[in-house]
C-alpha cells in the first residue's frame, strides 16, 4: 500500500548522518520514523524536530526485530568512528549484522524499498587508487577494525542476497569521510579532533607523519546523494561510491584546519594505528553518470560551518 506523503525510517536517526537525513526527508514532505538506541546517537541531534508533527523518535537498538509499517527505510545504524566501534567490538558486529538482517526481514514483510549506509571501509587499505566499486579490497579480517570494516561487508553480502533470493529492492551507498555539524566531539575522527583541539589551544595530533591521505565530503553533499540513490530507479543497487574526490594529507588538514580557527596549535606526532589506511580516494565516476551527483561544498566552506558548530557547542 502507497500513500501520498512517504513513510520512512531511518535507523541511527539521531546519528550524526541520520539527524541531518531525518531533517531532509522532513523537508522533502515525508513522514519520519527516526530509530535509535542512543549509543553514540544523541537527542541533542534531532531535539528541533520532535516538536514536528511529522517526526517520530523511537529508542530501539536495531540487533533486535522491529515491526513496523513504512514505505521506505534507511539503515544507517552503527558505531562509525574507530573509537567507537572498537569499544564494543562485538557488539558493533552484531550491529551491522543482526541489523541487517532484522531491517531486511523488515523489508522484505512490508514491500518497503531499502538503503543500506555501508563504508569505504569495506576496501580495507587499498592497494588499487582512487577506489572504484568493483575493487574488492584489502581487509585485515582479525584486526582490530575488523568489527567494523567486516561487519559492513557482511551487510552488504546479506543484502544482495536478499535482493536475490527474494526481490528485494536495496540501495547500498559506500560513505568515504564525511564531516559536518553535529559530529560527535570525542568520535576520534581526525576532523572533529583537529578542530577541537584548535578550539581548546591544544597541540593537533597527527597519527603517522601525515602523509596519509583523505577525502572530505561534508554532510549536505553526501545527503543529496542518500536522496538520489534512494529514488533512482530500482534496477540501481550500487553499490555506488558517495565521497569527495579532492584528495589531501592529513597534514594539509591539520594546516587548514589552524589557518581558519586561528589557532597556535603545534603539531604533535604519533605512532599510526594497527590497519589505518595510507589512503582513501572515491572514484565518483558511477555516482556522476548514474545519480548526476558530485559535491559541491569546498572543503574551506564545510570546514567554516563545522568550526562555527563546534565553537558555539563548546562554548556551551
Amino acid at each position: 500500500m502507497k500513500y501520498a506523503r512517504k513513510r520512512v525510517l531511518v535507523t541511527g536517526g539521531a546519528g550524526f548522518l541520520g539527524s541531518h537525513l531525518c531533517e531532509r526527508l522532513l523537508a522533502d514532505g515525508h513522514d519520519v520514523l527516526c530509530v535509535d538506541n542512543f549509543y553514540t546517537g544523541t537527542k541533542d541531534n534531532i531535539a528541533h524536530l520532535i516538536g514536528n508533527p511529522y517526526f517520530e523518535l523511537i529508542r530501539h537498538d536495531v540487533t533486535f526485530p522491529l515491526y513496523l509499517e513504512v514505505d521506505e527505510i534507511f539503515n544507517l545504524a552503527c558505531p562509525a568512528s574507530p573509537v567507537h566501534y572498537q569499544r564494543d567490538p562485538v557488539q558493533t558486529t552484531k550491529t551491522s549484522v543482526h541489523g541487517a538482517i532484522n531491517m531486511l526481514g523488515l523489508a522484505k514483510r512490508i514491500g518497503a524499498k531499502i538503503f543500506q549506509a555501508s563504508t569505504s571501509e569495506v576496501y580495507g587499505d587499498p592497494e588499487v587508487h582512487p577506489q572504484t566499486e568493483d575493487y574488492r579490497g584489502s581487509v585485515n579480517p582479525i584486526g582490530p577494525r575488523a568489527c567494523y570494516d567486516e561487519g559492513k561487508r557482511c551487510a552488504e553480502t546479506l543484502f544482495f542476497d536478499y535482493h536475490r533470493q527474494h526481490g528485494l529492492r536495496i540501495k547500498v551507498a559506500r560513505i568515504f569521510n564525511t564531516y559536518g555539524p553535529r559530529m560527535h566531539p570525542d568520535d576520534g575522527r581526525v576532523v572533529s579532533n583537529f578542530i577541537v583541539q584548535a578550539l581548546e589551544g591544544r597541540p593537533i595530533t597527527i597519527y603517522g607523519d601525515g602523509s596519509q591521505t583523505r577525502s572530505f565530503c561534508f554532510v549536505d553533499d553526501l545527503i543529496e546523494g542518500f536522496v538520489r540513490l534512494m529514488n533512482s530507479p530500482d534496477d540501481i543497487t550500487g553499490p555506488i561510491n558517495l565521497g569527495n574526490p579532492r584528495e589531501m594529507t592529513i597534514r594539509q588538514l591539520a594546516e587548514a584546519v589552524i589557518n581558519l580557527t586561528g589557532a597556535k596549535s603545534d603539531l604533535i606526532i604519533k605512532p599510526l594505528p594497527a590497519d589505518d589506511p595510507l589512503q582513501r580516494q572515491p572514484n565518483i565516476g558511477k555516482a556522476r553518470e548514474i545519480l548526476s551527483w558530485e559535491p559541491t561544498i569546498a572543503l574551506e566552506d564545510g570546514l567554516i560551518r563545522t568550526i562555527d558548530y563546534f565553537r558555539a557547542r563548546l562554548q556551551g
